[in-house]
């Protein structure tokens, strides 16, 4: 019992972020893998071939390129979060059940800026069959609030990364048809800390509580596929759809709780089995005029998937089964590139990306919901060889609530149940830049 709180903690807000940072589609999957794309709002991904960043957006698209080139660059990230209306309680034997008001701040801007970077390479072998390579972040999310959080007791510090490998091959088999294929290895870690309530003495109606320091970390490595397709039945239209495997993970990692004030430490290792859910990408490219070309896509996640968190320890076969209840997410986007000049072209999209979680079950962790996303960029190639692409992407977040409730029993102590009650509204900025070189 007395390591059950720790591994609860670990699992579930592992798994949440996880599959929280899946659902930027909706939540925090990570778009960022390519500049150019961002531009016009990734919604030409699959069938928009305009550098290296093909391989990760439609393997086929490859041998699409008439030259060997590599493109690498990254995104800056500054996310802006406001809370308010915020509540927190705690419940024990000595209050009769009834919530306490627990102190604390809520100064909300909980997502450090963060640098996304990137790089693919793509080398034609002949005029039909092209390798490429590249090394993306798939999936990330953080959350890192103040010490006095009002929330702490159900998590204050959250970070998953995930790092992929990708070799893949393209064959072209006419003028019309060409395929792909990629195998993915996928490293994910991740890491949190909760403080958690423990009830250490008082009298009825007056509880004293101290509060245990739970961090922990996991990791774990996975193998993947993603496929892709791309069909141009006329010179002047492309159609592209792209398919991402699941991934599977087992995540291992230690355990450490100290209450300093009752001088009791503990650790514990334990696992948990998670799959990020596969996706579907699909996308036309249609050429308007010599200067003009207009691009809509659509995603979807299957986040079904995920029902449920299991969490099983070494001495107790199940921890805790959580209901979690997914939905499948779609996102949505449109954008258009103008060819100013020969040296200069000009991007512009808008994205609609929907959340797949419900109010029911949003996590302080995870408190996010439906977005709107709003980009313009540009692409300079300023000699034959060299293209330099920025874009600049304003995302908005619908209001959302976190409620949460939570029961504790640290080492034995009596149970302690907190609760937490906030509004969220969150915004981002996004600012990109990429290099790319032909060989």
């Amino acid at each position: 019992m007395q390591n059950k709180f720790n591994k609860i903690t670990w699992a579930v807000a592992i798994a949440a972020a996880a599959f929280a940072s899946q659902a930027n589609a909706g939540g925090y999957q990570i778009n960022e893998q390519s500049v150019s794309g961002q531009g016009y709002g990734h919604a030409g991904r699959s069938s928009n071939v305009n550098d290296a960043t093909i391989v990760f957006g439609n393997p086929a698209g490859m041998s699409f390129l008439d030259r060997a080139q590599l493109t690498a660059g990254g995104t800056y990230l500054n996310v802006n979060s406001e809370i308010s209306n915020a509540e927190a309680t705690r419940s024990s034997v000595l209050t009769g059940g009834v919530g306490v008001p627990v102190s604390g701040t809520t100064d909300g801007d909980m997502v450090p800026g963060t640098l996304i970077p990137f790089a693919f390479y793509s080398h034609p072998v002949n005029e039909r069959l092209a390798f490429g390579f590249g090394v993306y972040a798939p999936f990330g999310s953080k959350t890192d609030y103040e010490d006095g959080f009002l929330g702490r007791n159900l998590g204050n510090y959250t970070e998953l990364k995930v790092m992929s490998a990708q070799p893949t091959v393209s064959y072209r088999f006419n003028d019309q048809w060409s395929v792909g294929a990629g195998i993915t290895y996928n490293r994910v870690e991740g890491e949190l800390h909760r403080q958690v309530p423990v009830l250490v003495g008082g009298a009825p109606g007056a509880p004293v509580y101290t509060e245990a320091d739970s961090r922990v970390e996991g990791d774990d490595d996975g193998w993947g596929y993603n496929l892709g397709v791309i069909f141009q039945p006329v010179p002047e239209t492309t159609l592209g759809l792209t398919y991402r495997s699941k991934v599977d993970y087992t995540l291992t990692g230690d355990f450490r709780a100290v209450a300093q004030d009752v001088g009791v430490e503990v650790t514990d290792d334990a696992s948990l089995d998670l799959t990020t859910p596969e996706t579907v990408n699909f996308s036309v490219t249609q050429q308007m005029t010599d200067r003009l070309k207009l691009m809509l896509g659509a995603s979807w996640t299957r986040w079904s998937r995920f029902e449920q968190i299991l969490i099983e320890g070494e001495s107790i076969p199940e921890i805790t089964r959580e209901v979690q209840n997914y939905s499948n997410a779609w996102a949505y986007g449109v954008g258009g590139e103008y060819q100013l000049n020969p040296q200069l072209a000009l991007r512009a999209g808008v994205t609609l990306d929907f959340t797949p979680t419900s109010d029911q079950y949003r996590s302080v962790r995870i408190p996010s919901d439906d977005r709107r996303i709003f980009s313009i960029g540009a692409g300079w190639t300023p000699t034959e060889n060299l293209t330099l692409d920025f874009a600049y992407s304003y995302l908005t977040e619908r209001g959302t609530q976190v409620e949460q409730e939570r029961t504790d029993s640290f080492s034995g102590t009596p149970a302690v149940t907190s609760t937490y009650v906030s509004d969220y509204k969150n915004e981002a900025h996004g600012f990109g830049a990429q290099l790319t070189y032909r060989f």
